[in-house]
């Protein structure tokens, strides 16, 4: 079996509960769809925010949508100079038989920035 990371991002409009439950979950929901997995798929996932998202841990969400046997971690963004704000940003960990090129890395809302080739 091959393991292999996925990379996303999103943001939010706002340091709330509602807004980060809200955009983490379709930011999962997308990179879950786009690359057909199921949870069984994931082996862990590392959250990181900026330094602005301070209201709640956006991995509490990801149990909200079943990823209960998966290891969640959430950490701070390196906060650097002009940088994205109120960002989000996920690396899953995967076990699963998808060959590397085939993965789609997620980048919504103003996170699209972070990617422009993709």
């Amino acid at each position: 079996m091959n393991r292999y990371t996925i990379r996303g991002a999103t943001t939010v409009s706002n340091n709330n509960e509602k807004d980060i439950e809200k955009e983490t979950i379709y930011l999962l929901e997308k990179i879950f769809e786009e690359n057909s997995l199921d949870s069984s798929d994931i082996e862990s996932i590392i959250f990181t925010c900026t330094k602005d998202i301070d209201a709640v841990y956006p991995a509490k969400f990801a149990r909200k949508i079943g990823l209960i046997d998966a290891t969640l971690l959430c950490m701070q963004e390196m906060n650097v100079k002009n940088s994205l704000e109120k960002c989000i940003r996920v690396l899953i960990f995967l076990r699963n038989n998808v060959k590397l090129k085939n993965v789609a890395h997620i980048y919504l809302n103003n996170a699209k920035v972070l990617r422009k080739d993709l």
